[in-house]
């Protein structure tokens, strides 16, 4: 691994909108290879001096975008439209300018070419399980001993990874709003794991949001391997239009004897990859694996050896005998089901700013649910589902009630497992649901120093 040339993007100009963990990595690393970068946030406007270092003070422009004429591309932070609900006027400026709208993932994939290097992608893209597909094939690669560098939507942001080999593999996390902006990427290996509506305000439809988690197949050829999870019916129709295009596919289907043969036995001692879900992530890395020349020996190696995720059913403590999982990352229904299928008794901590459809799609699990606190903005409108269903429960607000009640209530009802698994956002308390899960884990820090102070008699 090494730093890009100096002088790889010398003579370019990008315009970049949104400095946020993107957004920021994009400028220091467009200034680090040689280009001119003008950049501005509409929340946070940088500083003349905020992205120098140097000689790049010249060649960096903190000001508002309004004339997009000379620019190579504008990049866009992922959150802010360029289409669906409205476009942003910068946005609609460089479509008026004729200047591609790109991601940092398009710009790694050209840096890394422009570079002379020929090291492959790989793309991970679904609704659900991103991240653990990514960080897993990553950790595959590592135990064979392959130069790889993982990040995208996990993680580092991909610009602001480093130049691998020839023999490199960079594994991206890559989301919808990152792929619909696309344009020369190549992936010698892509997977699509699952789709179950999301960001629908942002694609408008089923169909947009199917369209725009296909561009992670864009540019491959028969050469490449396409790897699709055929569970459910949106991504089915994907894999016969991507068959009929004459790219090789592997179908995925944890209901399938042949897919599963071979790698059941090397999940039994997988402890951070439970449950059905945790299975379709490990059949579609190891088809991701075997095509970027991974042994089935050292595929299992990884799988045993898999350190799992910060926040995705992490064991953040065990006190009294009660494990206290968090599962932060669940940030939907549909990511919260996953854990839920996992227990058969909890007590249940969730809430914070509901998805469209809440909790409903759930209801088939509530059995397991000795009892749910709830927390943040939209605990009322969970409180109400639950209500309708018969399971005990109480709005609470904050996390540290939730934690504190929630040991009362397991130890009273036998319930063996405390999870945190909110379904919800967590920018209504939280900066991000990796700072709720971080906190959980403090709180539960504390909790157990006073557990365990009271159980010695100390002071």
């Amino acid at each position: 691994m090494r730093a890009f040339p100096s002088d790889l993007f010398a003579g370019s100009r990008f315009a970049v909108l949104g400095l946020g963990r993107n957004g920021a990595a994009v400028v220091s690393a467009l200034l680090a290879m040689g280009a001119e970068v003008q950049a501005w946030d509409d929340k946070s406007p940088p500083g003349p001096d905020d992205f120098a270092c140097g000689g790049d003070a010249a060649r960096f422009i903190a000001s508002p975008l309004e004339d997009l004429t000379g620019f190579e591309a504008l990049i866009l932070s992922p959150g802010i439209p360029h289409h669906l609900p409205a476009p942003h006027p910068v946005a609609l400026l460089a479509q008026q300018a004729g200047v591609p709208i790109l991601s940092d993932a398009e710009l790694l994939y050209r840096a890394v070419r422009k570079a002379g290097s020929l090291a492959r992608f790989a793309s991970v893209t679904g609704t659900n399980g991103k991240s653990t597909t990514t960080a897993l094939l990553a950790h595959m690669l590592e135990q064979a001993r392959v130069l790889v560098a993982a990040g995208g939507n996990l993680g580092t942001a991909s610009l602001a990874l480093p130049l691998l080999p020839d023999e490199g593999v960079y594994v991206i996390e890559m989301s919808s709003y990152m792929l619909e902006r696309l344009e020369s990427f190549h992936a010698a290996t892509a997977c699509l794991l699952n789709l179950t509506p999301d960001h629908l305000d942002r694609h408008g439809t089923m169909a947009g949001y199917a369209a725009a988690k296909r561009h992670v197949f864009d540019n491959m050829t028969p050469r490449d391997l396409a790897v699709i999870g055929v569970d459910d019916p949106y991504c089915r129709i994907q894999a016969q239009e991507l068959i009929g295009k004459g790219l090789t596919v592997t179908l995925i289907s944890v209901e399938n004897p042949d897919c599963i043969a071979g790698i059941s036995d090397a999940l039994k001692d997988a402890p951070t990859l439970p449950g059905t879900h945790n299975l379709q992530n490990a059949l579609i890395a190891q088809a991701m694996a075997r095509h970027l020349g991974l042994s089935d020996e050292v595929i299992a190696d990884g799988l045993r050896s898999y350190p799992g995720l910060p926040h995705r059913q992490a064991l953040a403590a065990t006190i009294d005998g009660i494990r206290f999982i968090n599962d932060s990352k669940a940030t939907n229904a549909e990511a919260a089901e996953k854990a839920l299928l996992c227990y058969d008794r909890i007590i249940w901590i969730a809430g914070g700013i509901a998805k469209s459809g809440g909790i409903e799609a759930l209801a088939p699990l509530f059995s397991r649910v000795a009892r749910a606190y709830l927390i943040g903005r939209d605990a009322p409108v969970l409180r109400e589902t639950l209500d309708a269903h018969g399971v005990a429960n109480e709005c609470v607000d904050t996390l540290e009630a939730a934690t504190l009640a929630s040991l009362a209530a397991a130890k009273a009802l036998d319930a063996p497992v405390v999870l945190l698994s909110p379904a919800c956002a967590s920018f209504d308390q939280f900066a991000s649901f990796e700072a709720r899960g971080t906190h959980f884990v403090d709180i539960l820090s504390k909790l157990s120093l006073a557990t365990d102070g009271q159980q010695t008699g100390s002071p």
